[in-house]
């Protein structure tokens, strides 16, 4: 498995793994990469530094699973975080983003759902936007994954 540094045609910054430097290449020419920030497909490795091993700390996940199970209770810790010191707006996220980025309204930190085109226009304004996913920590050591949200995404307008 190789882990790379990615990112979007809009800068957005990530990691995934791959089982060799041609699946990645593959898994891009086939459309299956997406930045899970904007859900662009334009896709590029970004410039990384090599991993490397200390006796300090905690170490990094040896398996794909352990992997998996690392960024899922990380991403639970994010999302109650985001549902403890942020204002739900519901369906109303995107004008209530856009009405702050606009200096309409007072900012403060919302979240709430958009759709993939409301997603979309927000990013193309310029308005900063995070997705925050619906990940589970397993009980029984393997990571609950999600399946893809149908209609909407939990967006994030600012992260604190």
């Amino acid at each position: 498995m190789i882990r790379y540094a990615l990112k979007c045609i809009v800068e957005h910054e990530f990691d995934a793994w791959f089982s060799s430097s041609d699946g990645f290449d593959e898994q891009v020419s086939r459309g299956l990469v997406e930045c899970p920030m904007c859900g662009s497909k334009a896709v590029t490795k970004a410039i990384m530094a090599p991993m490397v091993r200390t006796t300090k700390g905690k170490e990094a996940p040896q398996t794909l699973t352990e992997a998996q199970q690392a960024v899922a209770e990380a991403l639970h810790r994010l999302r109650r975080h985001v549902e403890a010191t942020h204002d739900y707006v519901g369906k109303e996220f995107a004008s209530e983003a856009r009405e702050m980025h606009e200096g309409l309204t007072p900012e403060r930190p919302i979240y709430g759902e958009a759709t993939p085109e409301e997603v979309k226009g927000l990013v193309e304004d310029g308005v900063p936007v995070a997705a925050v996913p619906v990940f589970s920590p397993a009980t029984d050591g393997e990571a609950k994954i999600p399946p893809v949200m149908p209609a909407a995404s939990i967006i994030d307008k600012k992260l604190n």
